[in-house]
């Protein structure tokens, strides 16, 4: 695989080494393919409008999630063009990713086929102990999870936080106003695909936002988790942590500072989630 920079394409950084920190960050990047749609459909954004990415912001405290609102449903308005059904949504959504985040970045980190019913897979799994990986719409990041020894145990090697750094400050680079906007406009292929998955009559905006609200309700760690390695893969040696969510744990092994600057961009999401079902179409 011929690596790419930023200076080759979207301001999109490519990570070191690592391990699964991209399935968090897909929540936010994989409704971004919707807003691609907007863009190229409806605001005819220029091509060539590409800001570089901000400097990642000093650490700050994720604001506190409000009280849980009854179940959102969105008020849909007409679609000024229309959507492709959704088994034929793929050309759609690579185009539309590939907009979004650059066409070398789209070819070397997504899986291009079923990426709706594969973003909604992932939603669906964050808040639940695993997440399987056929169901992620992105490549696995080339390389292993670190540990570094500690006492008879070992402990998570602070050395993958800086991997995880490209992600987050994609994430936050994302104008969630417009993501918004373009995932209601789209929202007819999710809700299809979720009523797939087994949830007839159920909305898969409501499972978003349980999503959401799960990885802010992580754990935010002071120092470096203690792990085991009892099989193959590591584990938290600490109960409590090793039996919370796969979204939850993701974000415990990338480190405080990208936690909290993750949770800062969710909250921003679940804010405008929320006004948009309030909105009348």
């Amino acid at each position: 695989m011929e690596p790419w920079t930023a200076d080759q394409d979207r301001p999109y950084l490519r990570p070191g080494r690592g391990s699964y920190s991209w399935l968090v960050v897909a929540l936010g990047l994989a409704l971004a393919g919707a807003a691609a749609y907007y863009y190229l459909h409806e605001s005819q954004r220029a091509e060539g409008d590409r800001r570089p990415l901000p400097e990642a912001p000093a650490p700050v405290e994720a604001p506190k999630p409000a009280p849980a609102e009854p179940p959102l449903r969105l008020e849909l308005p007409q679609p000024a063009q229309p959507l492709p059904k959704l088994e034929e949504s793929d050309s759609m959504m690579r185009e539309s990713i590939a907009t979004l985040v650059g066409r070398k970045a789209f070819a070397d980190l997504f899986v291009p086929r079923e990426l709706v019913r594969k973003i909604v897979a992932t939603v669906d799994n964050l808040p639940r102990q695993t997440a399987p990986r056929r169901m992620v719409p992105l490549h696995p990041v080339p390389g292993a999870f670190a540990a570094t020894p500690s006492g008879d145990g070992a402990i998570v090697d602070t050395a993958n936080y800086q991997r995880y750094m490209p992600y987050v400050s994609v994430m936050e680079s994302i104008d969630v106003r417009a993501l918004v906007k373009g995932y209601v406009h789209a929202y007819p292929l999710f809700q299809r695909a979720y009523e797939e998955l087994g949830y007839p009559g159920k909305y898969f905006n409501d499972r978003l936002m349980q999503a959401i609200d799960d990885l802010l309700a992580a754990p935010e760690l002071d120092a470096p988790a203690k792990l085991v390695r009892p099989k193959v893969v590591f584990e938290f040696a600490e109960p409590d942590l090793e039996t919370r969510s796969a979204g939850q744990k993701i974000l415990m092994r990338m480190g405080k500072d990208n936690e909290l600057r993750v949770k800062a961009k969710l909250v921003e999401l679940r804010r405008e989630l929320i006004a948009a079902g309030q909105r009348k179409p």
